[in-house]
């Protein structure tokens, strides 16, 4: 399961999926809710896309394809 921190606002829930490299560095994509709507945003490069669906699966994907992040740091 990835790393999950939630902090909720009034209209807005932000989560965040963080993994780490085999370098040491921890990547994070946060993901952002407004309603029905989510978007993923990369801390280390700033790629975004909405997500309608799956928003943890695109966010993983993208960490392990752009960053080569794939350890999870829950899991070490």
């Amino acid at each position: 399961m990835p790393q999950i921190d939630r902090n909720t606002d009034r209209n807005t829930d932000r989560n965040k999926v963080s993994r780490w490299d085999l370098h040491g560095r921890e990547h994070v994509v946060r993901v952002r809710r407004t309603g029905v709507q989510r978007t993923l945003s990369c801390d280390t490069c700033g790629w975004r896309r909405g997500a309608p669906f799956l928003p943890w699966l695109k966010a993983r994907e993208h960490l392990a394809d752009a960053h080569q992040a794939t350890v999870d740091p829950a899991a070490a």
